[in-house]
């Protein structure tokens, strides 16, 4: 069996994978080198050395979840939710503050962080329960419980409170819904609903949140203060050029830049690398992305489709709300870019998720070769013509 399904595997995507992980860790050294000296003196490569450990656990991650058949946790729904609330509730209370959010906890040396692991968690049971749901979305309570349970982990992680995840898992649940064959009008309800939330949210914003839009949209009203991170991306962007300064080379790490190796590393990329850098790690995440829709698409099982979707779509709105911020188009809010910046916790989830991407596009390919296509399509589910 496992001959089988090495030789139904998506090479292509797995080689866009690593090689984006591969530029990752190149990256964070580069982009790293200067913090590391100023916060710890003794050595330059502090970030890589943690970077390299986070990847080598990421990849066995990775490569047990390409083996593990991906319906195995659609039987695992109720932990996976239990102890993903359990962890969202403990880390109020247990949790470590780090940049004005408290969503760290840490056992011993080792910090992780439980939103971190409730996207993948919380995209496993919405398309377990809306695949389960089919011929029941027509009644628009059959989807309360889902909602209400996204609202749990959602509100929670507000609390943290950490703006950024919840924009991702909110947009990613959007992305479920609109793949699961609910009605029109119940979309569109919902869509309503969720456009009102947002816009009452933001009126109890706090003031260090309602900076951030000052800072995205005004950066130059206060260059020295709120502004000061993306004014000085805008320069390492600019002066980048279309081939870079170099591997290296980057002049904003040296201080101007905060957080060179998380939030901002696609300005040191573009600084060193230019144009052509940032086109390659835009177009290799594009990649595996489109990748993972054409496998949803392509599924059979509605389950593994919305589960592809649910995954494909978080990647994608990391990338966005990451490189928006960079370039101000979006409020900074510490979002990494996906196989790229440095931070166990993004690394290890991301590898797990595209592990399962994987075996579902093994799965995809192997019924697509030794099985008769069937004379209608699943009802509610998309498939490629």
């Amino acid at each position: 069996m496992l001959k089988k399904m090495f030789r139904h595997y998506d090479y292509s995507l797995v080689i866009a994978i690593l090689a984006l992980c591969g530029i990752g860790l190149v990256m964070v050294y580069s982009a790293s080198i200067i913090v590391s000296i100023n916060r710890f003196g003794y050595s330059s490569n502090y970030f890589f050395i943690r970077q390299f450990i986070f990847l080598g656990a990421g990849l066995v991650c990775f490569l047990i979840a390409m083996i593990i058949p991906y319906q195995l946790y659609k039987k695992l729904i109720v932990p996976i939710v239990f102890g993903s609330i359990m962890l969202l509730i403990a880390v109020l209370f247990i949790g470590k503050t780090t940049n004005n959010a408290q969503s760290w906890i840490y056992i011993g040396p080792v910090g992780f962080q439980p939103a971190e692991f409730v996207k993948l968690g919380l995209a496993i049971y919405l398309a377990a329960i809306f695949s389960k749901k089919q011929d029941k979305l027509e009644n628009f309570a059959a989807s309360a419980p889902p909602l209400s349970v996204f609202a749990v982990m959602f509100i929670l992680i507000m609390k943290q409170p950490d703006l950024g995840t919840g924009l991702i898992i909110a947009a990613t649940t959007g992305i479920i819904i609109l793949s699961s064959g609910m009605k029109p009008g119940h979309k569109l309800i919902l869509i309503t609903s969720a456009l009102l939330i947002i816009g009452l949210g933001s009126q109890v914003l706090t003031k260090e949140q309602k900076s951030r839009f000052t800072a995205a949209y005004e950066p130059f009203k206060d260059p020295q203060g709120d502004g000061f991170q993306l004014v000085n991306s805008y320069l390492a962007i600019g002066s980048g050029g279309v081939s870079g300064n170099g591997l290296g080379q980057s002049i904003q790490k040296y201080g101007f830049l905060p957080e060179p190796h998380t939030d901002f590393i696609i300005a040191v990329i573009a600084e060193e690398l230019g144009f052509w850098g940032v086109a390659l790690i835009i177009g290799l995440i594009g990649f595996v992305v489109i990748k993972g829709f054409i496998t949803g698409l392509r599924s059979r099982d509605t389950y593994g489709s919305l589960l592809a979707f649910g995954i494909s779509g978080m990647v994608g709105i990391q990338s966005c709300v990451n490189l928006g911020a960079a370039i101000g188009l979006l409020p900074i809010t510490g979002v990494p870019l996906p196989f790229i910046s440095y931070g166990g916790s993004s690394l290890v989830l991301l590898l797990i998720s595209m592990g399962i991407l994987v075996n579902i596009s093994c799965h995809v390919n192997y019924k697509r070769k030794h099985q008769k296509p069937e004379s209608a399509p699943a009802k509610g589910k998309l498939h490629a013509v």
